[in-house]
């Protein structure tokens, strides 16, 4: 496909056209894999890798690293979106959704994808106008904003939410006003 000539002289993290959207957790990460042609904005999957509470937390993250990799695969994202580290009162918490994080993290940057992280309060902004709304408000403007007929489940809705916060933030970029920083 030739370059487009209006965003040809833009870096590669602004032009990203297709991005693959995660909301990391152990037993429950949500994904969503959005696309921006000009100001047509899609949504091509989304999903949730669920593992079961049987599962010993090593086997979870081979699963969301072994399943990220399909949804790679299937979709050739230009770059990724995953939020970022949450401020949690156990430790033990922490460290859970760290390591879920890292598998996913891990798959992305072994594709060579670029990745970006938004704060849950950024993309709640960007989504709801508040970042300090709930997920039920998140799930229904995602639904809305996307022109969805159904609801995602919560956690698909907040990947597909961090991922139009990484589309709003690459169209600020664009225009200059404030650079992405990969991660």
């Amino acid at each position: 496909m030739p370059a487009d000539p209006i965003t040809a002289h833009l870096p590669q993290m602004v032009r990203c056209a297709r991005v693959l959207a995660i909301d990391p957790s152990l037993r429950s990460t949500g994904y969503g894999v959005l696309e921006k042609i000009g100001t047509q904005l899609r949504v091509l999957d989304y999903g949730i890798i669920r593992n079961s509470d049987k599962l010993l937390p090593s086997g979870c993250l081979v699963s969301i690293h072994e399943r990220l990799l399909e949804v790679i695969t299937q979709h050739q994202p230009d770059c990724a979106a995953v939020e970022s580290v949450i401020y949690v009162q156990s430790y033990r918490t922490a460290i859970t959704l760290g390591s879920a994080r890292g598998a996913a993290l891990l798959a992305l940057a072994g594709r060579g994808l670029a990745i970006y992280e938004y704060a849950p309060r950024r993309v709640k902004q960007a989504v709801v106008g508040r970042g300090a709304a709930d997920k039920t408000q998140v799930a229904f403007m995602v639904r809305a904003l996307l022109g969805l007929t159904e609801t995602p489940p919560p956690d698909a809705a907040d990947a597909l939410g961090i991922g139009l916060a990484h589309l709003q933030a690459a169209d600020t970029a664009s225009h200059g006003i404030r650079p992405l920083v990969r991660i």
